[in-house]
């Protein structure tokens, strides 16, 4: 069975079958690039976390949306996350 669409004001985003949980949180990080391997796990998050295919709705990007219930978890992937 195909995953619900969730579409919210800024993006139209496709939840990953890897998610334990199926929401948007509040601190957000737009990853532009739509097939780079982003494991959210592997950033050691303190704090649950989601991940999302997005079509982000202001410019028609596509990407990734990882969103992490702390600000601290969004702060640790941005700071590491580099695309290969």
């Amino acid at each position: 069975m195909a995953a619900q669409t969730i579409n919210t004001p800024l993006y139209k985003l496709y939840p990953s079958p890897r998610n334990r949980e199926r929401q948007v949180f509040a601190h957000e990080v737009f990853v532009p690039h739509m097939y780079a391997l982003v494991d959210p796990p592997s950033y050691d998050p303190q704090g649950r976390w989601s991940l999302f295919a997005a079509h982000r709705l202001a410019d028609g990007k596509n990407g990734q949306l990882v969103t992490f219930e702390l600000q601290a978890d969004a702060a640790r992937f941005e700071a590491r996350f580099t695309p290969d």
